[in-house]
């Protein structure tokens, strides 16, 4: 016969040597590392090595990113929805990238008086009192200068899409010249959109034709 022996009920107890399980919990406040000291660097990576390894900008390249010049606070807004889309274009220059009103330009000098000539009266050079316009033709002026070296590979023509494309689909769009690759001579393509005109060049162009950057 065996011997009975009464249950245990209860916990069993650990093993020897063995370590009791634990639930460890961490909240973020709690945790000795937040967010905010978190490094860039990772912990196995050796800061003096990360520092001498960092890349730099190449020497040819700005140090710095150029940055818009200012747009005038009288610019209509079609001008405003046109200087939003060509500060966006990787064919231009940002910092020459220029809207302002046009420079007033003094009036040549008078066509010297010359009566008509022969049986048809031709030849005349005087055609009455005239008048001049204070700031010439237009109210504004808009220059984009595409980068140095894309001038000869297409820039200019596909900044001049850009224009009239945005021009194109303003509510209501404006009218515009129709469009001819003729008109692109020397480095620069001047658009007529009626109050103002935009001028596309190069910068030999603008050297040339516009004279001091400062200036314009």
């Amino acid at each position: 016969m065996h011997a009975f022996r009464p249950a245990v009920v209860g916990r069993a107890l650990p093993r020897a040597g063995a370590c009791p399980r634990r639930l460890v919990t961490h909240t973020l406040s709690q945790h000795p590392r937040t967010l905010s000291t978190v490094s860039p660097t990772p912990w196995f990576v050796d800061p003096e090595e990360a520092a001498r390894l960092q890349r730099h900008a190449p020497p040819h390249l700005p140090a710095s990113a150029p940055t818009l010049p200012p747009l005038p606070a009288a610019a209509p807004p079609a001008i405003r929805a046109l200087h939003a889309q060509l500060a966006q274009s990787p064919l231009l220059e940002p910092d020459a990238l220029l809207v302002r009103e046009p420079i007033p330009q003094p009036p040549g000098p008078p066509l010297p008086y010359a009566p008509p000539k022969g049986r048809r009266r031709r030849g005349g050079t005087y055609f009455g009192e005239g008048f001049l316009e204070p700031g010439g033709i237009w109210s504004w002026v808009v220059l984009a200068q595409v980068k140095e070296g894309t001038e000869k590979r297409g820039a200019i023509d596909s900044v001049v899409r850009i224009v009239r494309k945005t021009l194109l689909h303003l509510e209501p769009p404006l009218g515009l010249p129709k469009n001819s690759r003729k008109d692109i001579t020397d480095g620069w393509a001047m658009l007529d959109a009626g109050d103002f005109a935009v001028h596309v060049l190069s910068k030999d162009a603008r050297t040339k034709f516009f004279g001091d950057r400062n200036t314009w």
